[in-house]
């Protein structure tokens, strides 16, 4: 079982042996401090808690202020393979060595926030045609009724807020470690901003 919390730090590319470039993620880890550990007993179900960034007690939530962290996250142990909470102990330090290059990871983050968009950039619609006494509807959405129901269908695609969802990218190749800086280069794009919070943990 292997997590950690970092933040994205924008993108780069580094060469491989063969000289081929390779599109890279940098994460940048600040030390991790295990909060909590979980387990079936106790809890009903296996987890370990870790904290980042620790911040003064009067800037965290009440029901935080124990752990006197900006950022704690729990990382919950699956069970259709061979991960528990062994090894793992209260106030036990993580940095970004726990993962090696060429381990496959996931990674977790918030999207962009892009405010109120219509339905051609939120959904990819087409648009209107531009043709003689289409004025000004180049973007619109169209019809939206159905005949016969008088009303508008449930889950009817329109325009709304889009981004600042949490995304989920599966089976990215983690491709250098950096211990001395905390840093990990991970392979492709990952979700967020600069600065965006970011949960790394093995496939």
């Amino acid at each position: 079982m292997k997590f950690i919390l970092g933040t994205k730090d924008g993108m780069t590319q580094v060469f491989d042996e063969t000289g081929v470039a390779h599109p890279v993620t940098i994460v940048r880890v600040a030390s991790n401090v295990v909060t909590a550990v979980k387990t079936k007993e106790t809890n009903g179900y296996e987890a370990v808690q870790v904290g980042t960034v620790e911040q003064k007690e009067s800037r965290v939530a009440k029901a935080q202020q124990k752990a006197a962290f900006a950022h704690t996250k729990e990382f919950r142990v699956r069970h259709n393979g061979d991960e528990s909470v062994a090894g793992f102990e209260h106030g036990q330090t993580l940095d970004a060595s726990v993962f090696t290059p060429g381990d496959l990871v996931q990674v977790s983050a918030e999207s962009k926030g892009k405010g109120f968009q219509g339905v051609v950039k939120r959904h990819g619609f087409g648009g209107g045609r531009r043709t003689h006494g289409q004025k000004h509807s180049e973007r619109e959405p169209g019809s939206i009724g159905a005949t016969g129901f008088g009303r508008v269908i449930k889950g009817l695609r329109m325009a709304g807020r889009m981004g600042g969802d949490r995304i989920t990218v599966k089976n990215l190749t983690v491709m250098q470690v950096n211990p001395a800086d905390n840093v990990l280069l991970i392979k492709g794009a990952i979700p967020g901003r600069k600065g965006s919070l970011v949960e790394v943990r093995s496939v």
